[in-house]
């Protein structure tokens, strides 16, 4: 992987691992990340440090990647999806200073190989998405998701496993 810094009116790309073959649109904010061969990042994505993304991945566009996301090989990521790291977010401590870096702990959230993350869907911290597991759009994540499930909603629920339909 080369570390490629870029700055333009069209992109925003600072000590970022790339691969080999990504693809990066225009707009695009990517800071202290990598991203892996043969990916994809769609118009107006914010990537920040710490995040790693796979190969062969798609990021499409709007979406927002936050420190501490972890995004495996053959990762489909639909429009407008949110990671979210810190859940008790604050702007400021008791004494009324802004917060700074030194003042939250990051919690990390993985998904897995081959997943597939629906438009508009948020996803907390601290969850797994699963090998091959798909979460249907406009879903809201707070808990993990088994390798090859379907969810959906708000919470995210258990609809089937691959072909099975549950009742």
């Amino acid at each position: 992987m080369d570390t490629v810094t870029i700055n333009n009116d069209k992109q925003s790309l600072q000590n970022v691992r790339l691969g080999k073959d990504v693809k990066i649109y225009n707009f695009v904010n990517a800071y202290g990340c990598s991203i892996g061969d043969g990916t994809k990042v769609g118009t107006f994505v914010e990537i920040q440090k710490g995040a790693t993304i796979g190969k062969n991945c798609k990021i499409s566009s709007h979406t927002f990647i936050c420190e501490g996301v972890h995004i495996a090989d053959d990762v489909f990521i639909g429009h407008n999806v949110t990671f979210i790291n810190d859940k008790y977010p604050q702007a400021t401590n008791d004494d009324g200073s802004l917060q700074t870096e030194d003042d939250w702990h990051c919690i990390e959230t993985n998904v897995e190989e081959g997943a597939s993350i629906g438009s508009s869907v948020t996803i907390l911290c601290g969850v797994r998405i699963g090998k091959k597991a798909i979460v249907g759009a406009g879903s809201i994540v707070t808990r993990d998701v088994p390798n090859n499930a379907v969810v959906a909603g708000n919470p995210a629920r258990l609809m089937k496993y691959a072909n099975q339909i549950l009742v």
